[in-house]
């Protein structure tokens, strides 16, 4: 068999991008899985052409021209852009495929557009693939390993395709790694709940943090495990002995209940300056947080602690939180979550909406069968353009309001002076205040207060939300065909709606 010519294609953003956010950070958004498939093909002999879209380039001219098969690696909020390249593709000749999150959460949707979806991926699946290069239509046909790879290819054997994408970063380049995949905790509304935890080879670790003292003089890493430190003492050790230390500056995001004061002092004298811990929930998920018989206020006094805590050893710390949950009702969890920003002014709040991504978790199903399921476009499921549940305790436009007053506080010009003077370095004060006056906090809550004027004057947009039409409203439909541009011609017509309750529907038919 010849070798083929392959086109590979991460969608880190879902349209062209114009946000400072954006213009520093997409770079260093791009994914680990594509970059491995990109090494596996080559490996086999093929030529491949990868390109990591982070909202900044010209994909028309970007694009790998005239291949026989192409990769595409989408968060589901980028699916729409996948689907009209996939049909761009299609139309030329060449077989595609889909990987990433998306094709997780809505395989069924996905094979309508794709000749293979894969779920997890192994070598052996991506062998079959390249041997069996044909299309598969009218209906794709979907291929998984079942669970993830027990090895990947480490950063040096990706490098290749990583350099590329980390010089479209203007100043801070953040190379990905892994040191585990799958999750210990059982939280029912997320992705990785049902992946068994399994962690990578330490030796990989160490050898790859050896390399990339090669290419920087203090190289930053960002893990991209979703619970990095379960294997705590052997990610220490292989650290520890790839360099000197303070050799590297490590990004990770792991739970309150890995950090204690031992942990975090090893975490500092290993590089670690950042830490993403997820609280989530004031009454729910106490797993996490080691708070799981506490909530309200004593939880949140206790957290505030820990997160204080953390502060003394590590300068950037992002705490995370689910809003609309369905443990929470009145105006009490929003306004813990504003004692807590009081009492821990220099952690940066992350909030997401809650959002049921398809089959990605078990919740998911729940809500399916409670017919909470709404069937918005998935260019908006990225956890705060919207939010595809209707919240069990709150009208729409009162959960609205809630969500804008909390938004507002955290990122008020109270909030980011003392989070400004409460926090170390100006590194990490410059990255607070460039998250808050871009799209992640002041363009959120301008977003967030045009959603709240549509529910309250447009009728039909109120009926969308309530589930009364499915029919959508102008306004998502042109923010659609505006962020996708030249592809808007190529987007299948179908591809604005999807079926909601697919997993459920699934689940009775089997």
């Amino acid at each position: 068999m010849p070798p083929l010519k392959i086109g590979l294609i991460d969608l880190v953003s879902k349209g062209p991008a114009n946000t400072l956010w954006a213009k520093i950070m997409h770079a260093n958004l791009a994914s680990i899985m594509p970059q491995v498939i990109a090494t596996w093909c080559e490996q086999e002999g093929h030529e491949v052409t990868m390109i990591c879209y982070t909202g900044y380039e010209d994909l028309t001219k970007e694009l790998p021209k005239e291949v026989d098969l192409v990769f595409i690696s989408a968060f589901t909020q980028a699916a729409l852009l996948a689907y009209a390249l996939s049909n761009y593709y299609r139309k030329q000749g060449a077989v595609t495929v889909l990987g990433g999150p998306h094709a997780r959460c809505y395989p069924d949707d996905a094979a309508l557009y794709f000749d293979y979806v894969l779920g997890f991926t192994s070598r052996s699946i991506i062998s079959d693939i390249l041997n069996n290069c044909a299309p598969q239509r009218p209906v794709g046909i979907q291929l998984s390993a079942g669970k993830q790879p027990a090895v990947f290819c480490g950063v040096q054997e990706r490098w290749k395709f990583i350099e590329p994408t980390l010089k479209k970063a203007p100043f801070l380049q953040i190379v990905p790694m892994l040191g585990s995949v799958g999750c210990p905790y059982t939280c029912s509304f997320c992705i990785d709940s049902t992946v068994p935890y399994q962690p990578l080879d330490f030796q990989t670790i160490r050898s790859d943090l050896q390399f990339l003292r090669t290419k920087y003089k203090k190289p930053w890493i960002a893990f991209h495990d979703p619970n990095f430190g379960i294997r705590f003492e052997d990610n220490m050790d292989a650290i520890a002995s790839a360099g000197p230390p303070k050799s590297f500056n490590f990004i990770a995001e792991s739970r309150l209940s890995v950090l204690t004061v031992n942990h975090l002092d090893l975490l500092q004298q290993n590089g670690f300056i950042a830490l993403l811990p997820g609280i989530e929930s004031w009454y729910d998920l106490g797993n996490k947080s080691k708070a799981s018989h506490i909530t309200g206020v004593e939880k949140v006094n206790q957290v505030s602690e820990h997160v204080n805590t953390i502060f003394r050893y590590v300068p950037y710390v992002q705490t995370n939180f689910v809003l609309g949950l369905d443990s929470d009702s009145g105006d009490e969890p929003f306004e813990l979550t504003k004692r807590f920003i009081d009492q821990s002014p220099n952690a940066f709040p992350g909030f997401s909406l809650l959002t049921a991504f398809g089959e990605a978790a078990p919740m998911n199903l729940e809500y399916q069968k409670q017919g909470r399921v709404l069937p918005f476009p998935f260019h908006f499921l990225n956890n705060h353009l919207a939010m595809n549940i209707k919240p069990r305790n709150y009208d729409w436009v009162d959960f609205y309001d809630k969500v804008i007053d909390v938004t507002d506080y955290a990122f008020s010009a109270k909030a980011l002076y003392r989070r400004f003077i409460h926090t170390h370095g100006m590194q990490t004060r410059w990255m607070n205040l460039m998250r808050a006056i871009s799209s992640e906090g002041w363009g959120r809550l301008k977003f967030y207060r045009q959603i709240r004027q549509n529910l309250l004057k447009d009728k039909s947009f109120r009926k969308y939300f309530d589930g009364e039409t499915q029919e959508l409203p102008a306004f998502y439909y042109n923010i659609i065909k505006r962020d996708l541009g030249i592809w808007w011609q190529w987007l299948p017509e179908t591809a604005l709606s999807h079926n909601a309750n697919a997993y459920l529907d699934k689940t009775v038919a089997g």
